[in-house]
């Protein structure tokens, strides 16, 4: 029977000095190592500012990754918006019977709002659905333009309707007057003895009852009567909606005689049998070529104002005879015409007292016949200046040289 207790063959021996080293059998010199480093670390770890330095770099290097990650995103846009997530709607629950609401179509009319928008007038002219005249006094500044806008009218509408205050010609504009502003675009006519109600409605291009039914006119078929011969007092103003108001031939051409018209003032001449023939061409009537106020508009403004001070020369644009001279009643001022024959003529407004060649005088191209002014409703010293063909104004810049 075999030992049970001996060794078995592949168990080895222990030799002793194969043991385990303990701390006494390490070196004094590395003991003195070990302990310097684990002196130096605990140190770091109880010393609060170098530990609070540390933690500030830290800090900062953490910021400045998350400001360059952030800005990388925005720059790079890597993220995918979400898709929305369609919602049920509300359930629409019906109203009690009996219960009125208001209803919204988009046929028919445009609203006043898109109409204003559409003619380029201003909401508060639209709102206001007034069919009066009112009356406006004019600021520094205002032009017949402006005074339009603000009223949401056309120019030649404020000018229509003071004819008889202004004349003609946006230069009767000065600080102080009262214009009368329509309440559409249209005319505003004074009645005089002895018209046809039928007569005036051609003449404005419009029907005679777009004037007798007008509210703001205050007339009706009964009262008006005969449109030959209609029941009208003289001296009536009426609005004429819609109407428009041709070009006024005010000097006759010089066929036969040359001559002025009274229509204008005062200052026309009498019958010229003879006087100097134009050459057919014009020139500039003052040496500056620049405008101070109005270029030529027709019908709102027949001319063009031409700059400079009082007193500037003046000169006749080609060869002619003086055919008015002196005061105009339609707000020119101090006026002079001249006649160039073959139908020419020649309006040289606004001049300074005392500096005009008389009626009758016959003048050479550029001769000298007043001097620039502001008389009569002017703003400011300037030359009001036309050219017209047979009675009818042309665009000057297409003839003068």
């Amino acid at each position: 029977m075999k030992n049970s207790n001996k060794p078995s063959e592949n168990t080895e021996e222990i030799n002793p000095q194969d043991e385990v080293q303990t701390s006494s059998d390490i070196p004094e010199a590395d003991l003195t190592e070990i302990t310097s480093q684990e002196k130096g670390f605990f140190y770091f770890l109880h010393n609060p500012a170098l530990l609070k330095i540390t933690m500030y770099a830290v800090s900062i290097v953490v910021l400045a990754l998350v400001i360059w990650g952030v800005g990388a995103l925005i720059v790079h846009a890597t993220i995918t918006p979400p898709e929305p997530t369609p919602l049920p709607t509300a359930t629409r629950v019906a109203l009690p019977d009996g219960v009125p609401t208001p209803v919204f179509s988009a046929g028919g009319e445009a609203s006043s709002l898109m109409r204003a928008l559409e003619l380029h007038i201003t909401p508060a002219a639209t709102v206001d659905a007034r069919t009066e005249v009112t009356r406006y006094t004019v600021e520094a500044g205002d032009t017949i333009f402006g005074i339009a806008e603000k009223f949401g009218l056309k120019p030649e509408t404020v000018l229509w309707a003071n004819r008889y205050i202004i004349g003609d010609t946006p230069d009767g504009l000065s600080i102080g007057v009262e214009l009368f502003i329509l309440p559409m675009d249209g005319v505003y006519h004074r009645w005089s003895e002895g018209e046809g109600l039928n007569g005036v409605a051609s003449f404005y291009g419009v029907s005679p009852d777009e004037i007798v039914n007008y509210p703001g006119n205050e007339l009706t078929p009964e009262s008006v009567g005969d449109y030959s011969n209609p029941n009208i007092p003289p001296g009536t103003m009426l609005v004429v909606p819609g109407g428009e108001r041709p070009t006024v031939a005010w000097i006759v051409p010089r066929d036969s005689p040359a001559s002025g018209s009274s229509h204008l003032g005062p200052g026309a001449c009498g019958g010229i049998l003879y006087g100097d023939v134009g050459t057919g061409t014009f020139t500039f009537p003052t040496s500056e070529r620049w405008l101070s106020g109005y270029d030529y508009n027709p019908p709102v403004h027949n001319g063009l104002d031409f700059a400079g001070r009082s007193g500037f020369p003046i000169y006749a644009a080609d060869s002619g005879v003086i055919v008015y001279s002196g005061w105009s009643d339609r707000g020119y001022g101090n006026l002079i015409v001249v006649d160039h024959d073959r139908g020419w003529q020649s309006f040289y407004a606004h001049l300074l007292d005392g500096s005009m060649l008389p009626c009758g005088s016959n003048v050479q191209k550029g001769q000298l016949i007043g001097s620039m002014g502001s008389t009569g409703l002017s703003t400011g010293p300037h030359l009001h200046f036309e050219l017209r063909f047979n009675g009818y104004p042309v665009n000057p810049w297409q003839f003068l040289q």
